[in-house]
């Protein structure tokens, strides 16, 4: 048996063949792992992204913040499509004056599902740390309304807001705008200046933000998942800064599907020679830029020496400097309230000579008590010199303060210009009480070129603007004063009624309006205004209702696919 097995062992006979394995299948297309669309974006070219981000105060008054409330915040109201203010029905189930209340009372419904985007709820605690911070801070846009709030109450789990006020208000409706999550600022450690230099953090709107830096003049913002809305139309949107030029060859390369910016009159021109491509349109934003003239100031106390200041301006050379040609020069501003893209505005400056006027200035410095020596005006020994300040974040505000400089050093009018922050100006520096003993002791401040916050409720604005701050009971923080410095105890009750709606707005205006320009207070220059370019290659922008603005409709925005995943 042994031999026969290895005889055939050793045979000669072929190996039996080879069979080959059949090759691997490729996967099935059921089983592949799919490939993700590209994330969908918006790239909008702005201005600048500095200054901060906080849309309340006077220092952050800026299109960017503007831009990023509108993608963020919350609000009770928001413009209809006529201007007029209608409910976010979003945000609230309600808000109403109740009847039969001792003292006028708004209660305010919020829908339970409304949430921040770290999922804590927007409820009262938001509400009164708004009426809270916007009554007592200095520097703030439209404190009066907040002023006359005595009591914010809460029920239902915070959902439920009744709100107290010490007069009737006819603008309640403005209140309550820009809500903030009070939960993460009230103990912030950088306090309310500052916290907000960053962004926010936390969203109650459609988007929220990615990633910020600033360095690189970028923010990233992405749909908010936590958003009870309607859900944003694309992935993200991406704010980014550049001068104007870059910002004109960006629109030509496709490299942002809009621009929000403030032009001059080349890169107007820039934009309208881009063809049907690009869509342009001109912006009126809820600003006038205008010069102060602070009554409290040592160099500054009578109206005459007010008067000389305003007749050694060139008028239409400050507004020519500020709005570099654009289209901010078409808005002109000739009232002391009302911005002139507003309902109801009408010029109420009287008629003047246009400046500079060499005889006017003579005459009235020297009825001040002022004698012309070496060069100079000089009254008590001492030389009038004036502080011009502007918050060193805003170009066009120092222009304007440096072109006033030299203008009133035509004039022998000794003029120096500092560019403190915005914190510092209108924080710090320009919040003093103007009927104080010490009021103008050091005259640390002049002048000032600022922003006159515009779109609120009128009467309100005009006690924002010119009017002493509510009285506090005995123990409290007494408010702070407008960045004007002014207070008139005799001007006050017709502020006040007009407030209460005792006297109609126009009426009460008149004789506000008149004073104001009588006692050289402030000199309107013009309403800022930008320009929105957009691209065929983004759908859903539209310019806004009223004041909104082009951001307000971003979660109708749908652009175009990324370059990439990432950020």
């Amino acid at each position: 048996m042994s031999t026969a097995v290895l005889a055939a062992a050793c045979t000669n006979a072929p190996p039996p063949p080879l069979v080959e394995e059949p090759p691997t299948p490729p996967p099935s297309s059921s089983s592949a792992q799919p490939i993700p669309p590209m994330p969908t974006e918006v790239v909008v070219g702005v201005d600048d992204l500095d200054g901060g981000f906080n849309p309340h105060t006077l220092a952050d008054l800026s299109p960017t913040s503007s831009a990023l409330a509108n993608l963020m915040l919350p609000s009770v109201f928001r413009p209809a499509e006529d201007g007029t203010l209608q409910l976010d029905t979003t945000l609230m189930e309600s808000a109403e004056v109740l009847p039969d209340t001792e003292k006028f009372t708004v209660r305010y419904q919020i829908r339970r599902e409304a949430s921040w985007s770290d999922g804590a709820p927007i409820a009262a605690e938001d509400f009164v740390y708004l009426w809270e911070q916007l009554r007592s801070q200095p520097g703030v846009s439209d404190p009066a309304g907040y002023q006359l709030i005595e009591e914010v109450s809460s029920g239902q789990g915070g959902k439920t807001v009744e709100v107290t006020f010490s007069e009737p208000f006819d603008g309640w409706r403005t209140l309550f705008t820009n809500l903030l999550p009070a939960h993460l600022l009230r103990d912030d450690p950088s306090g309310w200046a500052t916290a907000l230099d960053d962004g926010y953090p936390a969203s109650g709107g459609p988007f929220a933000i990615r990633q910020v830096d600033l360095d690189r003049g970028e923010i990233i913002l992405e749909r908010n998942d936590r958003y009870w809305g309607a859900p944003a139309a694309s992935d993200r949107v991406v704010l980014r800064a550049a001068d104007e030029t870059r910002q004109v060859d960006a629109l030509r390369s496709g490299d942002t599907h809009l621009a929000v910016i403030d032009a001059d009159a080349a890169t107007h021109q820039s934009l309208r020679e881009l063809g049907d491509e690009v869509r342009v349109t001109t912006l009126p934003r809820p600003a006038t830029t205008q010069l102060l003239l602070r009554p409290d100031s040592r160099d500054l106390d009578q109206v005459g020496v007010r008067e000389a200041v305003l007749a050694a301006l060139d008028r239409q050379q400050l507004i020519a400097v500020g709005t570099g040609g654009g289209p901010a020069q078409q808005f002109p501003a000739h009232a002391q309230v009302l911005a002139p893209s507003e309902p109801g505005y009408a010029p109420t400056e009287p008629p003047s000579p246009p400046g500079p006027d060499p005889a006017q200035v003579e005459r009235l410095l020297g009825e001040a008590g002022y004698e012309f020596s070496a060069g100079a005006w000089v009254r008590d020994g001492r030389p009038l010199n004036l502080v011009i300040a502007a918050p060193f974040e805003n170009d066009n505000y120092v222009r304007i303060a440096e072109e006033a400089a030299r203008q009133l050093r035509a004039q022998n009018i000794q003029a120096t210009v500092i560019t403190p922050t915005g914190d510092q100006l209108f924080g710090e520096m320009l919040a003093a009480n103007p009927l104080s003993s010490d009021s103008g002791a050091s005259g640390t401040v002049d002048m000032v070129v600022a922003p006159r916050a515009a779109g609120g409720d009128p009467a309100a604005m005009m006690a924002a603007n010119y009017g002493c701050p509510a009285v506090v009971e005995e123990g409290e923080q007494p408010f702070p004063y407008n960045a004007a410095g002014y207070c008139d105890p005799l001007l006050q009750p017709t502020i006040d009624a007009a407030l209460a709606g005792a006297v109609p707005y126009p009426e009460a205006a008149a004789d506000v309006e008149a004073r104001i320009w009588r006692e050289a207070i402030a000199l309107p220059l013009y309403q800022q205004a930008q320009v929105l370019a957009v691209s065929s290659d983004v759908q859903g922008v539209s310019p806004g209702h009223g004041f909104a603005g082009p951001f307000s409709s971003a979660g109708q925005w749908v652009g175009t696919p990324a370059d990439s995943y990432g950020y």
